[in-house]
């Protein structure tokens, strides 16, 4: 028995915790909950136990006002101090997507308030946005944190309630034997844990983490569960390799043409080609609203490229 369950353990396979629906799942489910605040206390507090309880609640920001547009968050959690925390894990770097952080967060701060109540009963929001690529490459620090400060004697706005935290897969380079703080462990896991085939000895000492390799182990999930991860995982490739090829292609036929206006050209050709190759591949798993946000082109290019593929 004890060889048998050493054989399993080196032949795990975890789904990727980089991808919208396994992140819901394994940070934004009903079991995950002793998870999510061991993660949060993690990567917003210096892994120090300032988050004791939390509840995990609707992530989606349907729009109050007519024409605003709607917010797609990957997880929302109240503290118990009644500050918001609203989670997103971005993959591919989407025009405009610091705009969307902000915006997201500006709106779950506004929309605390019903009619006519008062300005004192806001409560903090934090913005805590994984990505899979390089946001600020003039900065080495793979958690970057920003709020409202004075620009010449940089003090902290006296109602500073607004709070971006933002963590850069890419930048984090440790190996298995060097991490050392618990956020050093749960970065690792976002970034690592689809290609590991067992826990490594250092993070499952804590139990937070082994629960969240416990959602993620495959064995664990249904046959249309990991379907559904494998479909979600592979639309993710295709948009990388849509960028890769569109980029390339742009500025191939930028040189070709030989004219510094014919190199800029194929550029915004390329950037068109690479936002529709991106919007024919989701028509089939996304809604138009998504695909728009996803791909910068309007809800009717989207509505108008769905009826030309039907």
């Amino acid at each position: 028995m004890q060889v048998q369950a050493t054989l399993e353990l080196k032949t795990m396979i975890f789904i990727n915790p980089k991808t919208d629906y396994a992140f819901k799942k394994i940070f934004g489910s009903s079991e995950s909950k002793e998870i999510l605040i061991s993660f949060l206390n993690a990567l917003i507090y210096d892994g120090n136990p300032t988050i004791e309880d939390l509840e995990i609640i609707n992530p989606n920001l349907p729009p109050k006002i007519e024409g605003l547009k709607d917010s797609y968050l990957d997880v929302k959690a109240k503290l118990q101090d009644d500050t918001l925390v609203i989670i997103e894990m971005q993959v591919i770097n989407v025009q405009s997507f610091g705009k969307r952080v902000f915006y997201n967060a500006a709106k779950t701060y506004s929309f605390q308030l019903q009619a006519a109540q008062a300005y004192r009963l806001l409560k903090p929001v934090i913005a805590l946005t994984i990505t899979d690529f390089e946001m600020f490459p003039e900065n080495e620090d793979f958690i970057s944190r920003f709020v409202l400060k004075e620009v010449d004697k940089n003090f902290t706005y006296p109602e500073n309630e607004l709070d971006l935290v933002f963590v850069e897969l890419p930048k984090f380079t440790k190996g298995e034997e060097e991490l050392e703080t618990l956020s050093d462990k749960w970065i690792y896991f976002m970034k690592n844990a689809r290609s590991l085939t067992s826990v490594p000895e250092i993070m499952d000492s804590v139990p937070e983490i082994h629960q969240a390799f416990d959602i993620a182990n495959q064995v664990k999930l249904s046959r249309e569960e990991v379907e559904e991860f494998d479909r979600r995982e592979q639309f993710i490739y295709d948009q990388q390799g849509a960028i890769i090829k569109a980029v390339r292609e742009g500025i191939e036929q930028g040189i070709e043409q030989g004219r510094e206006e014919g190199i800029e050209e194929g550029r915004e050709e390329g950037m068109k080609f690479e936002k529709l190759a991106i919007a024919k591949k989701s028509l089939s798993q996304l809604d138009n609203i998504t695909i728009s946000q996803i791909t910068g082109l309007s809800v009717e290019e989207v509505q108008n490229l769905r009826a030309a593929n039907s």
